[in-house]
């Protein structure tokens, strides 16, 4: 059963709607206690980080998130979800989970001369994606490339590159896929993007 955490942070019904039309079983919850017997979570989000964080925490979300990570079930974050598994977001000066080493930083701050080329942030609309680094299992049997929806004014840096599976191309390499063990992650929304978007749903929730 998959447990999608509510924290406060949006990007909800989206998700579950693609879940459903999937038939895919799913519990939703604002409360950790609720999807303690869960065996996958998704870890949707848009918005703030700062704030974000803070709702976490306000629920125990926080611990809970970890607490699951390091028990080796399978984790995926969704756009928001996808940026605050890392350590610090440059985005309020905020303290992240740090599931995964690395941070979270403008587009403008990685290249200022994106500003200059009229490289428009947030970076929105449908890109293409590029695999890297070996199989990915929520990758399984997609196209190459294919498009998705992205919505995001700000880019994952992860310590140690190889935890990239995806990119796209916005003017810098943006990670679009990450995946360390049992811990995934997609700055775009698969909710939102169509056919190749509920094929990385469905892989997620066979694996």
């Amino acid at each position: 059963m998959i447990g999608i955490i509510d924290y406060n942070a949006g990007n909800i019904t989206s998700v579950e709607r693609s879940l459903k039309s999937l038939g895919i079983e799913y519990i939703l919850s604002k409360s950790p206690a609720d999807l303690e017997k869960c065996d996958k979570l998704i870890f949707p989000g848009v918005g703030d980080a700062a704030y974000a964080m803070d709702q976490l925490k306000k629920t125990g979300f926080d611990t809970f998130i970890k607490e699951k990570a390091a028990s080796k079930i399978p984790l995926l974050g969704i756009c928001l979800g996808s940026q605050i598994i890392f350590e610090k977001s440059e985005e309020g000066n905020t303290t992240c989970l740090g599931l995964i080493k690395g941070s979270i930083k403008h587009f403008y701050t990685i290249n200022p001369e994106l500003k200059k080329a009229e490289i428009k942030v947030p970076h929105m609309g449908w890109n293409n994606l590029e695999y890297k680094n070996g199989d990915c299992p929520i990758l399984k049997g997609l196209p190459q490339p294919s498009d998705f929806y992205f919505v995001h004014s700000y880019v994952i840096c992860p310590q140690d590159d190889t935890v990239i599976k995806a990119y796209a191309d916005y003017g810098i390499q943006v990670p679009a896929v990450i995946q360390k063990d049992n811990i995934f992650a997609c700055q775009f929304h698969p909710e939102k993007s169509g056919k190749v978007g509920l094929e990385i749903l469905k892989n997620f929730a066979a694996m």
